[in-house]
């Protein structure tokens, strides 16, 4: 009689670093289907059909998206999106509403923001963490959007490094808090119900502070370069009594429900991108399909059209990594934090070259202050910095796979990457730079014949991203966790890997719905993609064995000892 293995795995990204590809994760890719598509067809189609008449210029000269904007959303369900049906929302998976996100993304990067900031991060607290009763008392009201969420985080000298915070709650005797401190960038800061982190003798917390409590006070409000219509808020607490039943969670949670509440928050960043993304695509084509230089139309130049097929190729590849990972989600998959990072850097940095690519094909005509591209370029470029610095995402993805392969390597198993007192010299030789052993390459299982060279492509690549971890790992020993350059290339192989998976896995998917004659184009998108990213991978890894690395460090030094450019002509 056979036994199951109920052993615990990995989540998807880190089995990448053990040479593993788990097909059942992601195969088939979860297209949205059946009742959840009917649903969330309509949520879209009332989301167009509202946001065809919002002016982003009238918001950003007002400030704020206006009062009567979220009380008009609320009323048709957009800002409770995945919110259960009984406390007035609309109920959608996290790749249901991921997908109305992208309308909100097409429309206008600071609404997007401002959804973004009172559904993904703001209410999503509540929504995992609260109790039945917390949720009764307070979602109703954020459904509807009758009151705003924020999430109350980052301060003066506190932002990536989030564990360190400053705010400081002290339990009383009766089980109440007394909150003190200072937020500081808090989108909504002046709204409804905040979720508060902070630390006291008992660990991290989370607690719910509501708008008018006694000692709670916001502003002045900052002035930002981009998202003018995002209420952007400091917030201070002087001796902010919070209930006992405001806690979220318990004592300690608190750092814990923060990470949570980010890798939720994430993943909808990268489709209103890809929404965002598409609209810089239509401005550039009816741009350059229209104008007329040197006797042809632009569209005619080569350089020209490459720059549209790239803007098309990423938008693939971006939705395609966007909604495996929030398929993830949907299925129940516990840990999703490295392709919720991944995604989230792929998104802002993808959409970031897609704007400026629209950007040259326009011109002039961009750098007029009143075109939606300057708006656009002047919104977006927080997006690297916000919901987790692309650096340090960079960074926690690929530390967190390097230390599930150093748990999964007998020899390496006993050092703690968290631990700094071990000495390098416990891990084993690592001889003549390559690892002394043959690992068989895993393949994806259920991908369409089309793609078969891919699938070998990608399984080759996977074996050569767990010898480059390894050999980080047995090179550098502990002092991996400070070298940067290594993790920047192993997590952008990691993330280029992941997006080929994905895009595999959505082209199979749609072939063996619509048959591959009718989506030949489909094709045409994917491979290039492919092809491209497999280079790019490429890259990163050879620039772990060849680099400029020690120059690198060599110039930096140079700059710090004159502070700032070292050279005279």
């Amino acid at each position: 009689m056979s036994t199951v293995d109920r052993t615990p795995k990995p989540s998807f990204t880190k089995g990448l670093f053990l040479g593993q590809i788990q097909s059942e994760l992601v195969m088939p890719f979860p297209l949205i289907e059946g009742d959840e598509r009917v649903r969330v067809d309509a949520a879209v189609a009332s989301a167009r059909e509202y946001l065809a008449s919002f002016d982003p210029w009238k918001a950003e000269e007002a400030g704020w998206v206006g009062d009567d904007v979220i009380r008009d959303l609320g009323e048709r369900k957009l800002t409770g999106m995945f919110v259960d049906e009984k406390y007035g929302g609309l109920g959608l998976s996290q790749s249901g509403y991921c997908r109305v996100m992208e309308e909100f993304g097409y429309v206008d990067g600071t609404l997007a923001v401002v959804m973004g900031v009172h559904q993904s991060i703001g209410t999503k607290p509540l929504y995992l963490f609260g109790t039945d009763d917390q949720k009764a008392r307070w979602l109703p009201d954020l459904a509807a959007g009758r009151k705003l969420a924020a999430f109350v985080l980052t301060e003066p000298n506190v932002g990536s490094d989030a564990y360190n915070l400053e705010t400081w709650a002290e339990r009383q005797s009766d089980g109440s808090w007394l909150l003190n401190g200072e937020k500081r960038w808090i989108g909504n800061g002046s709204k409804d119900v905040l979720t508060v982190f902070a630390r006291s003798e008992l660990g991290h917390v989370a607690l719910i502070v509501e708008k008018g409590m006694d000692g709670l006070s916001t502003g002045p409000r900052f002035e930002t370069l981009g998202l003018r219509a995002n209420n952007l808020q400091r917030v201070h607490f002087n001796n902010v009594r919070v209930p006992a039943e405001n806690l979220l969670g318990e004592p300690g949670d608190g750092f814990r429900i923060a990470m949570n509440t980010l890798n939720n928050g994430r993943m909808s960043m990268g489709t209103a991108i890809s929404g965002g993304m598409k609209r810089f695509l239509e401005i550039a084509y009816d741009h350059v399909s229209t104008r007329r230089q040197f006797d042809r139309h632009l569209i005619d130049f080569e350089m020209v059209e490459e720059k549209l097929a790239w803007m098309a190729a990423q938008i693939y590849g971006l939705e395609s990594s966007s909604y495996l990972t929030t398929g993830l989600v949907d299925a129940g998959v516990a840990d999703f934090s490295l392709e919720s990072a991944m995604t989230k850097v792929e998104a802002s940095d993808r959409g970031w070259y897609a704007l400026n690519r629209a950007f040259q094909l326009l011109g002039g005509e961009a750098f007029m202050n009143r075109h939606p591209l300057a708006k656009a370029l002047r919104d977006f470029r927080i997006f690297p910095i916000f919901e987790g610095s692309n650096d340090v995402m960079r960074a926690y993805v690929a530390l967190n796979g390097l230390k599930a392969l150093s748990e999964d390597l007998p020899d390496v198993a006993s050092i703690k990457l968290s631990d700094p007192g071990r000495a390098f010299g416990e891990l084993a030789p690592y001889v003549s730079g390559r690892i002394g052993r043959a690992l068989r390459p895993e393949r994806l299982e259920g991908a369409h014949r089309a793609f078969s060279g891919r699938v070998s492509s990608v399984a080759g690549q996977v074996v050569r991203l767990r010898d480059a971890a390894e050999g980080a790992l047995r090179t550098h020993g502990k002092k991996v966790q400070e070298k940067q350059l290594v993790q920047k290339r192993l997590a952008e192989a990691a993330s280029g890997i992941y997006s080929q998976i994905a895009t595999i896995a959505r082209a199979s998917a749609i072939f063996a719905r619509d048959g591959e004659p009718i989506s030949g184009a489909e094709k045409t998108v994917a491979m290039n993609y492919l092809k491209k990213t497999e280079r790019e991978v490429g890259r990163e890894l050879r620039g772990l064995e060849i680099n400029d690395d020690k120059y690198v460090a060599q110039i930096g030094r140079s700059v710090r000892d004159r502070r700032g450019y070292p050279f005279e002509l």
